[in-house]
């Protein structure tokens, strides 16, 4: 994966697919709000590898999802602290479908944040992470 710098603030990176996702900050700190902030972009990951993990665990269970969405908040380090990581974070699962099964939605949940999403296991994990340089 790499990420490219497209002026200002605005960032874009590119996976191995060829797809795009632009990063952007907000006025305030020198960008265009072009895109998401790279902490959005983070929220957004785990959310959506919850999600991937959800939906296909109930396509399993032979779950009907006629709508899902996922409302995802992280509570940050107060102002004027740095790095201001986050806290906590809080993923909502909201499902609609015909007949759901309650404990077939919860099961899924569960599957996904304690065994599948490498995302939130990440978080979890806090791995070591190292930065280099190259100037050229």
């Amino acid at each position: 994966m790499t990420v490219e710098w497209k002026g200002g603030m605005a960032f874009e990176s590119k996976g191995e697919n060829g797809q795009i996702l632009r990063m952007d900050a907000q006025p305030e700190h020198g960008g265009e709000d072009s895109g998401v902030s790279p902490v959005e972009a983070l929220l957004s990951a785990a959310a959506a590898c919850s999600a991937m993990d959800v939906i296909s665990i109930l396509r399993k269970k032979q779950q009907t999802v006629t709508s899902y969405r996922i409302e995802v908040s992280g509570e940050r380090a107060p102002e004027g602290e740095w790095p201001r990581p986050f806290l906590s974070i809080m993923i909502k699962h909201v499902v609609s479908g015909e007949n759901l099964d309650e404990a077939a939605v919860a099961r899924s949940v569960q599957l996904s944040d304690e065994k599948y999403c490498a995302v939130i296991a990440t978080l979890r994990a806090a791995p070591q992470v190292d930065s280099i340089f190259e100037i050229v």
